[in-house]
């Protein structure tokens, strides 16, 4: 019978499966690359820009109004660590598509803050993204993202935008923050995709 130290976390577990170089915690870490910045709902908004200049705008009010799902998905850093069976509520990226026509391939998530992150469009629909506004039935703190951020649970959650603003539709591919600094532009953590060359 091994040894068990109280209070030890992030050790693989022998019965979870996570991916490779991750480990298991119970916290949820608050990694920011600034300050967290503080929204008003009044005057909080969701920016779609098409690749023609187009703009779709929802506000505070208009987001909750769209129906909303509860999800509960894994979630893992690129710095290693992983959360199993996180609940959100929020409105599923594809329905803010249903009023928005583009020929892209690729979305640039922007947050208040200035923080930036590329994810295909493929990747945001179809029931694979959110933008999402509770945690755990609670509203989203701001160290956490809130209002709103992106998750995108299937990508290392640094594609899940914290304080997200808007997406920038893209015909071409580009880097965010961190691609800008190195880090992979896809980033699966199934394939260990951290940094570019992955």
């Amino acid at each position: 019978m091994g040894i068990v130290t109280p209070g030890f976390t992030g050790r693989r577990r022998s019965d979870v499966n996570l991916p490779p170089g991750q480990y298991l915690t119970e916290d949820f870490p608050v990694l920011s690359a600034g300050p967290t910045p503080r929204i008003p709902l009044d005057t909080w908004e969701f920016v779609i820009v098409t690749e023609t200049g187009e703009k779709h705008t929802w506000s505070w009010a208009q987001l909750m109004a769209m129906p909303s799902e509860d999800v509960t998905v894994d979630i893992h850093c690129v710095t290693k660590w992983s959360k199993l069976g996180t609940r959100w509520r929020g409105v599923p990226v594809s329905a803010f598509f249903d009023e928005v026509e583009t020929a892209a391939d690729f979305a640039m998530a922007v947050s208040y803050g200035g923080y930036t992150t590329n994810v295909p469009l493929d990747d945001l629909l179809d029931g694979q993204a959110w933008v999402a506004y509770k945690f755990d039935d609670d509203d989203l703190a701001p160290e956490h993202g809130g209002p709103a951020r992106l998750v995108v649970p299937h990508l290392y959650f640094w594609k899940s935008a914290k304080w997200v603003r808007g997406l920038r539709m893209m015909l071409e591919d580009e880097p965010g923050f961190w691609e800008t600094a190195g880090y992979h532009d896809y980033g699966d953590p199934w394939r260990e995709q951290r940094y570019q060359g992955d």
